[in-house]
């Protein structure tokens, strides 16, 4: 049984019993995390495949702990001109160890049909059905005058 899971925006094909490194995850080591976004399932040849995720499925996982990933070299360099520049950095991940690939676990809350909500009693639908009185509009502004320009008075020399 396997099933094909996006964890922190990557997609992992899992399988219970497996570890993994993802991209670094909330949480203390010890604590369990659960995973809904199952895009695929396969279940001893029985797949499905969700649309675009399977409902009613989901991966819930162990965190074993928090760790730095290889060091990555970042090198530029530009030949004749001396120019060198070295960069890196280590990725942060998480080792998960699936524990669990199944349907999800239904609360009894989520079980009990909610209450059915009363029907208003005719006062109280009356008095929600009151006419609103239409306000008066605000009387229009009259348009500003416009000055007009003063021509000039020079006299053209020829």
């Amino acid at each position: 049984m396997y099933a094909i899971v996006e964890i922190a925006g990557q997609q992992f094909k899992v399988e219970k019993d497996q570890k993994y490194f993802v991209h670094q995850l909330e949480g203390k080591p010890g604590s369990k995390v659960t995973f809904d976004n199952v895009l695929l399932l396969d279940d001893k040849g029985k797949v499905s495949v969700g649309a675009p995720a399977v409902n009613g499925v989901q991966v819930t996982a162990k965190i074993e702990q928090h760790l730095l990933g290889d060091k990555v070299i970042v090198f530029k360099k530009k030949r004749r001109k001396g120019y060198k520049v070295k960069n890196g950095h280590r990725q942060r991940l998480t080792e998960i160890t699936v524990q669990k690939i199944g349907k999800k676990a239904t609360l009894k809350s989520e079980t009990k049909a909610e209450p059915k909500k009363v029907a208003p009693t005719k006062s109280e639908a009356k008095v929600e059905t009151k006419k609103v009185a239409p306000t008066k509009a605000a009387p229009k502004k009259a348009a500003a005058k416009s000055k007009k320009a003063v021509a000039s008075k020079t006299k053209k020399e020829s």
